[in-house]
């Protein structure tokens, strides 16, 4: 029998939108603007996920051979803020296939649904905003970094969008995302299920290293267990 969800609570980047990895692509870009030179798979591998300055902040530890990061990383996450903003300005986003769909028949089956992202929320709301998708009518809700005092791994957004949607059993909540770092925060939240999806930043390996429920293609095969 399938597991009664109420409700879901999606990741933004690499999950429910496409945007080429342009969020790693810059965070590479200003750490390598610094002097240093890190590639595209290190960014993913151990910034996937993480609320951005932090991202830098575990990419400097890891790749490079600085003893103190601080001062490196608050100039390489004010030049990112600058460089995304531009980048987003500018890009084409798109969602992946049939992910409006699948938030139509979720929500008219009584699941709510919520994204929520390691961005701030005036980068998120420019995502929705250039997407048309609006907060009441596309989804449920929208739970931002700079909403919570502990970003990811912790599970203090899921906990967020659990209350402000009146969830009180977390064993009801389906957490899905596209890096490793999604799957611990579904964990520390203490959500039912936990999914990871093969469409954005982390291979099936990377992903399974934080046991998920499930590891799929896509978000839209999320319709067999949900639905």
């Amino acid at each position: 029998m399938k597991k009664r969800i109420e409700l879901v609570v999606f990741d933004m980047a690499g999950t429910t939108i496409d945007e080429d990895n342009v969020v790693y692509k810059t965070v590479q870009k200003v750490i390598n603007n610094q002097g240093y030179s890190v590639t595209l798979a290190e960014v993913l591998k151990y910034a996937a996920g993480k609320e951005k300055h932090q991202a830098i902040k575990d990419v400097l530890k890891e790749c490079t051979a600085l003893i103190s990061v601080d001062s490196i990383a608050e100039k390489a996450f004010s030049n990112f803020k600058t460089a995304l903003e531009i980048a987003y300005n500018t890009l084409e986003i798109k969602t992946f296939e049939g992910t409006e769909q699948l938030f139509k028949d979720l929500r008219k089956s009584q699941i709510k649904v919520v994204l929520n992202t390691g961005y701030n929320r005036k980068i998120a709301n420019l995502l929705l905003e250039k997407l048309g998708w609006i907060v009441g009518e596309t989804i449920d809700g929208l739970v931002t970094a700079d909403d919570v005092v502990n970003g990811r791994p912790e599970g203090d957004m899921i906990l967020l969008a659990m209350k402000e949607q009146g969830v009180t059993d977390p064993e009801k909540v389906l957490k899905v995302g596209d890096s490793a770092i999604d799957i611990e925060e579904g964990k520390n939240a203490n959500c039912g299920i936990t999914v990871g999806v093969l469409s954005g930043a982390q291979t099936r390996e990377q992903i399974q290293n934080a046991n998920p429920s499930y590891i799929l293609d896509s978000i839209t095969e999320l319709r067999a267990i949900l639905l």
